[in-house]
């Protein structure tokens, strides 16, 4: 049977094809891979590494044996297992890390199995090359809209609500596996590395519709460890914005119910707060402490907010020449405001005004303006 070389990884291209398997060791899956594929490896880590190293240090030849047995093995567990129930006309693609030996032996036998079977020629590194080419070198042309506010507006909330009511979003702390603050990891959920959440942001992205405004949450250039690529920080830093306002009070409530897992885990919360930017002195840092172990946690959230956050974010807000589209002021951060909350945003995001904005940000940022 013929293999078809595929030369791009173009989602067109990619969309041809029932399955794409990664055929790299689980390791190299886990720190990026194509989006949508799955990891049949031909070679574990533990042999990827035994080949590795008699190839350096002992015998070429003895080295590819050795490589090709364990392939054999494996591939021949993979098609009584993972593939077992494929029809005749299952079409895969498959890839490597630069298209060489191991996806080139797993495709050649799928191939005389009977399958029209596809190789990604570069493997990996052409796939990768796309995702820094659009992420890197060239302009995103998606018009984006910025929904900000202070610690506890509930902006992430409302991002899911304006979803559900039509409107484009996108999702970074979602992507990036982390709240955006120094609470903000999730629980059960690592970062994943730099590359993968670049490959997730360009799938959320090439899956939207470039022509309609995407709203997304106001970030700082990094979510906990991973950084925004400048093609999308480049937009944000021009985009217009709809600001969430409520009372302190409120904000610090609905924080203490976001970051609940974080009260049962004293330990965590306490190195969390002596890693508070704003460097807190000793009385200040045993009086968190003191409402930490008498389990208040809303004064707790409430003294965070008013010694560092709320400056913080009036300090950015200063400087911020954005445009402003609205101001939405709740009176407490609960299913009903944020709601009616969702309601206006939908409405600001399918405005003419909006639209009108922002080709005339789009014109000058293209324009150098």
């Amino acid at each position: 049977m013929t293999i078809e070389t595929l030369q791009t990884a173009d989602p067109e291209a990619l969309a041809r094809f029932d399955l794409i398997i990664d055929v790299r060791s689980p390791a190299e899956f886990a720190e990026d891979h194509v989006p949508g594929a799955i990891n049949l490896p031909v070679l574990t880590d533990q042999e990827r590494a035994e080949v590795g190293t008699i190839y350096v240090q002992e015998s070429r030849f003895r080295a590819r044996k050795i490589g090709a047995a364990h392939i054999a093995r494996n591939v021949a567990r993979h098609l009584e297992t993972a593939l077992a129930d494929r029809e005749g006309s299952f079409k895969p693609l498959i890839y490597c890390w630069r298209g060489g030996q191991r996806s080139g032996a797993m495709a050649v036998i799928l191939s005389q199995v009977g399958w029209r079977t596809g190789l990604l020629a570069g493997g990996y590194r052409t796939y990768r090359r796309r995702v820094s080419a659009a992420l890197y070198d060239h302009e995103l042309p998606h018009p984006v809209v910025l929904l900000d506010g202070p610690t506890g507006s509930g902006k992430t909330e409302l991002l899911a609500l304006a979803q559900a009511r039509g409107v484009q979003t996108l999702d970074l702390e979602d992507l990036a596996a982390h709240r955006g603050s120094l609470f903000g990891g999730v629980p059960g959920r690592p970062q994943p590395s730099q590359k993968l959440f670049e490959s997730r942001l360009l799938a959320a992205l090439e899956a939207l519709d470039p022509a309609r405004p995407v709203l997304v949450e106001a970030e700082s250039s990094k979510i906990g460890e991973r950084m925004i690529p400048p093609a999308l920080w480049r937009l944000m830093e021009t985009a217009p914005r709809i600001e969430l306002a409520a009372p302190a009070e409120a904000r610090a409530r609905h924080t203490v119910e976001t970051y609940a897992e974080m009260t049962r885990d004293r330990a965590a919360l306490d190195d969390i707060l002596a890693r508070v930017p704003d460097r807190p002195g000793r009385k200040r840092l045993a009086e968190w402490r003191a409402l930490a172990e008498a389990g208040d946690f809303q004064a707790l959230a409430l003294a965070l907010m008013e010694l560092h956050y709320d400056p913080a974010y009036r300090r950015s807000s200063r400087k911020d020449v954005r445009l402003s589209l609205a101001k939405i002021e709740m009176a407490a951060v609960a299913p009903g405001e944020l709601a009616a909350a969702a309601d206006q945003v939908a409405r600001l995001m399918s405005a003419t005004a909006v639209a009108g904005s922002m080709q005339g940000r789009m014109a000058a940022v293209h324009s150098g303006v």
